[in-house]
């Protein structure tokens, strides 16, 4: 059975320096998706991929 499901969002205010935020704009414009979606798949990402110790 088809579900349909909306994920919980919440707001936060990050800062990050200038050359950063311009490569991840950058790089959201090429890749043809938000800003907030590329920056939620890189924390993703970084948090698989944390070194353990």
């Amino acid at each position: 059975m088809f579900k349909v499901t909306k994920p919980e969002y919440a707001n936060k205010t990050f800062r990050m320096p200038v050359e950063l935020i311009q490569e991840l704009e950058t790089l959201a414009q090429e890749k043809d998706i938000s800003l907030n979606q590329l920056v939620i798949q890189c924390c993703q990402y970084a948090l698989k991929n944390l070194e353990k110790e």
